[in-house]
């Protein structure tokens, strides 16, 4: 879902009375967006004639990796190494569990495994899915789709190990809900195995709940509204188009249909996401396939290059290690694992069993990277819309569309306002669930949140407010951080999980409740 302002602008529609209130907003922040931007998003130069490095900026021999994303591609390598790769081993039993073949109705919890997978599933297969791969491709080349599928692959495994724990640490509140993910494994999951770092769990904790809480505001909530009003009012005609000087009713319209929904909470979220999430991947899936389809000649040549440009020393900038770089960032940023989120969405399936929410959210990184990501890398490589010069973010997806018919960029347009919706809904639970860990389960709280996050929606489709969001770009990175650690220190906890899970299926202690 994330996406860093820079693969997409963000536009504003807006009349002359907001500019003074969106720009002293954008001077406020800028300081703390840019301090936050530089330390979060520092980089390591690799290769040239400078060698190694680190900068905020690299020169142009050189490859730059963000550490932050070195940092979430190690938590994937540790994982996928620890646990024995089971993202393999462990992928055909989560599939039987998405299915419901081992579903109890009376186990604890709010939702079903299925609707627990679309709802996290919908808080990462977003806009970044759409614009941020093909602007991978465009800076990268073929060959970062290569390494892109690969990340994807390790990603699973953290997603695996996170959500396992959120299930494990969560709380059960007097009212049948619970409360799960990262806040809670940090702080009851440190102090039951680490005792003399309960504190330090205890602090990791509320840093990942306010970085959680802010955060959703500017990356959930205004980045996707603002994005799909900017689809919208392109495809519309743009300055001359009805759309013009809308952007406010845009913004209503957008945040009534989302707080339908997140009023209801996980719930209401988990049964709407259950139909909405296939059906808006699969509207974009037939999209990407129709055009792949007019293009099958080309399809041998593009499989041929995507694999050759992963290995090309001169592809570019860094060589090998620059188109590495490219495609681990686009899978890091797409599917969010080690960020913690979807842990909190996961946490509140109804199971006995931690591990097996767990190997249900391999499917997660799986769909979102491997299955959804891969399909637009493919589809801008056999149309070559990639190479297109002048075009940015969502523009070279809609080129790719075009291929088919003049008219076909409009069911791109439909799959970016329901990629932004979707994503909408769960980082409004995620926020939400973030707030009330800080405050307490209160629910003025809770109730005020989602309400101020709807608004920001508005906000954003009428006020130019990148710094704020570029804010949050950063808040949400900075998750990452107490969330690994925390996940590095609870591994055992969780192989003593997924051991004990699968001993029981062996010795038929657990059986399927349906054949």
């Amino acid at each position: 879902m994330v996406q860093r302002i820079g693969e997409a602008a963000v536009v504003a529609a807006s009349g002359a009375a907001a500019v003074g209130i969106d720009e002293a907003i954008n001077r406020a922040v800028e300081p703390i967006a840019t301090w936050l931007g530089s330390v979060i998003f520092a980089r390591a130069c690799v290769g040239g004639a400078d060698g190694f490095g680190l900068a905020t900026s690299c020169g142009a021999d050189q490859a730059a990796i963000p550490l932050i994303v070195a940092w979430l591609i190690m938590g994937g390598v540790i994982t996928t190494l620890y646990f024995r790769f089971i993202n393999f081993r462990g992928f055909a039993q989560g599939f039987r569990l998405m299915r419901g073949d081992y579903h109890d109705s009376t186990s604890p919890g709010e939702v079903s495994h299925f609707q627990a997978l679309t709802s996290a599933i919908s808080g990462t297969v977003g806009l970044g899915n759409i614009a941020g791969v093909a602007v991978a491709v465009s800076i990268g080349g073929p060959g970062a789709t290569f390494w892109m599928i690969l990340a994807g692959i390790l990603a699973m495994t953290t997603k695996f190990a996170e959500c396992t724990l959120g299930v494990k640490y969560r709380r059960e509140n007097p009212d049948g809900t619970v409360s799960g993910g990262p806040m809670y494994y940090l702080s009851r999951g440190i102090a039951e195995n680490y005792p003399s770092l309960a504190g330090f769990g205890k602090a990791l904790a509320i840093l990942f709940a306010f970085c959680a809480m802010l955060g959703a505001i500017g990356a959930g909530s205004m980045y996707q509204a603002n994005q799909a009003f900017a689809q919208f009012h392109k495809v519309t005609g743009g300055a001359a188009g009805p759309l013009e000087g809308m952007g406010w009713a845009f913004g209503i319209g957008m945040a009534v249909l989302a707080g339908l929904v997140v009023i209801g909470g996980i719930t209401r979220i988990g049964n709407v996401t259950a139909k909405l999430i296939p059906t808006m991947i699969l509207v974009y899936l037939v999209g990407c396939g129709t055009v792949i389809a007019l293009h099958a000649s080309a399809i041998p040549d593009a499989i041929v290059l995507i694999v050759r440009s992963a290995f090309d020393n001169e592809a570019v900038a860094g060589g090998v290690i620059g188109v590495l770089i490219v495609g681990f960032q686009r899978a890091a940023f797409s599917n969010e694992a080690g960020l913690g989120s979807a842990a909190i969405a996961h946490g509140a399936v109804k199971t006995r069993h931690p591990a097996t929410e767990g190997l249900v959210a391999l499917w997660e990184p799986f769909i979102d990277t491997v299955i959804v990501c891969t399909a637009t890398a493919l589809m801008v490589v056999v149309t070559g819309a990639y190479l297109k010069e002048g075009l940015e973010g969502v523009q070279i997806t809609s080129e790719a569309f075009a291929t088919v018919a003049g008219w076909f960029p409009y069911v791109l347009t439909l799959a970016v306002f329901l990629f932004a919706f979707s994503t909408m809904l769960t980082w409004a639970y995620y926020g939400a669930k973030a707030a009330t860990y800080i405050t307490g389960e209160n629910k003025a709280v809770l109730y005020g949140f989602k309400l101020f996050y709807l608004a920001m929606a508005v906000v954003a489709c009428t006020m130019d407010l990148s710094q704020l969001i570029n804010l949050s770009d950063g808040l949400i990175f900075l998750m990452a951080i107490p969330n690994l650690i925390g996940v590095y220190l609870l591994l055992p906890v969780v192989r003593r999980e997924v051991d004990g899970y699968f001993a029981k299926l062996k010795s038929g202690e657990i059986r399927p409740t349906r054949t």
